[in-house]
């Protein structure tokens, strides 16, 4: 978690008992525990949306590292199917010589 996305969590968790706070003296109420309790409720969504943004890092994380090993696999392949082409194509042309010497004769 970074320092950015805990100030962002810490503000909200302010913010809404600011709000709170200034909502309820202009109602005329002054219940402690609904104070407490815009807290706790802004402080568990922010815990929420760190949560899924961290859970989205992971998985973007883990995606980078399957297409990475995907890309070398891919290249090993390309790699193997140019050998065996090469050596297909040598063979092929050393037919074809043959064939044609053959025909010469």
């Amino acid at each position: 978690m970074d320092t950015k996305d805990t100030i962002y969590a810490t503000l909200m968790v302010v913010s809404a008992f600011v709000l709170t706070f200034r909502w309820l003296n202009y109602l005329g109420n002054q219940d402690p525990v609904i104070y407490v309790s815009a807290m706790v409720l802004v402080a568990a969504l922010a815990a929420m949306i760190l949560g899924a943004d961290a859970r989205l890092r992971r998985i973007e994380s883990e995606i980078e590292a399957k297409e990475r090993s995907l890309r070398i696999n891919i290249q090993g392949m390309e790699e193997s199917m140019d050998r065996k082409l090469d050596a297909m194509t040598n063979e092929t042309r050393a037919s074809i010589k043959e064939i044609t010497g053959r025909l010469y004769r």
